[in-house]
């Protein structure tokens, strides 16, 4: 075995911190080292060059580089090694700068130091197998769940480039919640009109034949890895053939049946048969199996008998099982707000007029339940109304966070409750204000110069709401203990988001963890929000955090762009070998490695008995190594033996 040593001195710098022809002289008389050779720049393109040129010239079995960190350059040496001919991974670097010179400053010590870890480098690089990189054909197809703003940009982005999008969507409409906004802060644009174009090149433009649209779906299966993924998808009936569909809703005036409307949160009622709401797209009805008639037996046909299509109205459709292969799956699956039923003493559901926050924007929208006039549905306008910020937010007791979006809002309701009832009494009553980003305080300002609005600051926990008459009555405290109460005819809660209902089952179906507030987790929450902690499942909008819409769009570009570099034309996958790797022998079955692992990448064959690993999501970070009762795994290049073998050396 002939080990050959480069120290690089960094210029003049490191020859004052470490003695280097002691150094040289000590590694020398090392048993298999067979040259140490001292680089004045080994990081420089000169220093590559010597290095590729010396490596070709003297042909060691193994190498060892000791410079500075090996994050910044180990990859670009390990190329160097590529091109001498040598296996790269035939090489070990040791960070002699950051980690002994800058940090030790006796000269002699230093040398010491440096000189144990470049004696425990050698040990180590002499017990290193020849790894090969691997190439995979990949499906470059994708999967998007959820069609809110965030999936609407993903999936139009990955059309736009020629990929063929499945676009998963469980209502039977698109556009998620913000097409229910009929003005969105800071600048009060038409929530539906800001998305129709989106929606429209979608549905029509010039790349819709990229994306297969499927609404009423969910996804119910996920198997396979990054570049093979086998997706499962249900999809609930509609009874009306989008094909044949006409969009003139003469279906749903005969309909004799009304239901509580949840698309406006059951504060009016809609038929059977319905559109959600106008202006909803794709623009053709759903039928209710569960609200129909039919479902009881009866013979009602009327919806059908309306149509003027024949054929449109399909009484006999069945669900859908689909089945499709994707690369990567994409989850825009967005968020919903913490049920206040919750917080009873805030009245939600117990006192006349008090409202969250999306059922006061429907009844702001003039294709809610109330035609846009500000009033409690089937009661009179309000002439004061109480805003409550913060409404199971900041609470150890439930969320602890902020959502960040409340208070714009919250003061976007300030102004429009002043333009459709000039002159009604707001009161905002908040444990922080909370307004980011280069526009949104100007909303604030606005809110603050209405002479009809004002805010009160409440302490954590001091906040009740009760009935007093036909209004409600608003306790409070503030944090220096003063207490006050205010009687209104409308209070309008704005509650933590949350992660949507579903969240927690579909996590467990893509196998992608969440974190500690149920929302799915990122791979790093500063430099990567939007991998998950599985490779080639990425997240986009609300499903990671709360956000706004902004956000939401930018994470789905991101998303995106993760998949087309990643998933590139033309390119096959590489996939790294430092992994785990399980010893069929010695392994019992115990799951130990499956529960610890934090990629997901350890799967059980129930056949044999026997864990197995996917080299496609393993990261080789050897957390299922240390966790192994048997010592049955084992972390290709780091290896048990190499690690005694530096840890001795150091030792030595």
């Amino acid at each position: 075995m002939r080990t050959g040593i480069y120290l690089c001195s960094c210029g003049d710098s490191l020859p004052e911190l470490i003695d280097f022809h002691r150094l040289q002289g000590e590694l020398s008389r090392l048993e298999d080292v067979a040259y140490v050779k001292p680089v004045a720049y080994l990081c420089a393109e000169e220093g590559k060059q010597f290095l590729e040129n010396d490596l070709g010239q003297q042909r060691p079995d193994r190498v060892v580089i000791a410079a500075c960190s090996p994050r910044e350059y180990e990859r670009a040496f390990m190329q160097v090694l590529e091109r001498a001919g040598l296996n790269p991974y035939f090489l070990q670097m040791v960070n002699i700068r950051e980690q002994v010179a800058w940090v030790t400053p006796d000269i002699s010590q230093a040398t010491s130091k440096a000189c144990a870890q470049i004696r425990a480098a050698a040990a180590r690089v002499s017990l290193h197998q020849a790894l090969i990189k691997t190439e995979l054909e990949v499906c470059r197809d994708v999967v998007v769940i959820g069609a809110g703003p965030a999936g609407l940009r993903c999936a139009l982005a990955l059309a736009e480039a020629g990929r063929k999008v499945v676009l998963v969507e469980r209502s039977p409409v698109l556009g998620g919640l913000p097409v229910r906004y009929e003005e969105i802060f800071p600048n009060l644009e038409c929530g539906p009109c800001i998305l129709e174009p989106m929606l429209g090149d979608l549905l029509h433009g010039p790349h819709s034949a990229n994306i297969e649209v499927l609404t009423l779906a969910e996804v119910t299966g996920l198997k396979g890895y990054y570049g093979n993924f086998h997706v499962s998808v249900q999809q609930a009936p509609r009874y009306v053939d989008g094909e044949l569909c006409i969009g003139c809703v003469d279906c749903i005036p005969p309909c004799p049946v009304q239901v509580p409307n949840e698309y406006n949160f059951g504060l009016d009622a809609r038929r059977a048969i319905a559109l959600p709401f106008l202006g909803a797209l794709p623009n053709v009805p759903f039928l209710d199996a569960r609200a129909c008639l039919r479902s009881s037996g009866a013979e009602c046909s009327l919806c059908r008998d309306a149509c003027p299509v024949d054929g449109a109205i399909r009484y006999d459709e069945p669900a859908r099982f689909i089945e499709r292969t994707a690369g990567a799956v994409v989850v825009a699956t967005g968020s919903a707000l913490m049920d206040c039923r919750g917080l009873p003493e805030l009245g939600y559901g117990t006192v006349p007029g008090v409202y969250t926050s999306l059922e006061f924007e429907r009844i702001l929208a003039s294709n809610g339940p109330t035609g846009g006039e500000l009033k409690r549905p089937g009661g009179p306008s309000p002439r004061s109304i109480a805003i409550i910020h913060c409404a199971g937010s900041l609470d150890e007791r439930r969320q602890p966070y902020c959502s960040g979006i409340c208070c714009d809002y919250a003061f976007k309701f300030n102004q429009l409750v002043e333009k459709k009832l000039p002159g009604t009494t707001i009161l905002h009553l908040y444990k922080e204000l909370v307004f980011p980003g280069k526009e949104e305080f100007s909303i604030y300002q606005r809110a603050r110069r209405n002479p009809h609005a004002s805010f009160i600051r409440y302490a954590p926990g001091r906040l009740a709401v009760s009935a007093s008459g036909g209004a409600a009555a608003v306790q409070y405290e503030d944090p220096a203990g003063n207490r006050g109460r205010e009687v209104v005819d409308m209070v309008v809660l704005c509650p933590a988001i949350t992660r949507t209902e579903d969240g927690g089952g579909l996590a467990r179906i893509l196998g992608a963890p969440t974190d500690r507030f149920g929302f799915f987790q990122e791979l790093h929450g500063r430099m990567d929000p939007v991998q998950s902690r599985v490779k080639g499942i990425y997240l986009a909008g609300s499903c990671q955090r709360p956000m706004d819409i902004q956000n939401a769009v930018v994470q789905g570009m991101s998303a995106a762009g993760y998949v087309l570099s990643g998933l590139a034309d033309g390119r096959k996958l590489e996939i790294e070998p430092i992994t785990a790797q399980v010893d069929d022998n010695r392994c019992s079955g115990c799951r130990v490695c499956g529960a610890v692992c934090p990629y997901q990448a350890i799967g059980f064959q129930p056949e044999r008995g026997q864990a197995s690993i996917n080299a496609l999501l393993c990261h080789g970070c050897g957390t299922c190594a240390a966790g192994c009762p048997a010592g049955a795994i084992q972390g290709s290049h780091f290896t048990s033996e190499q690690i005694l073998a530096e840890i001795e050396a150091v030792l030595a």
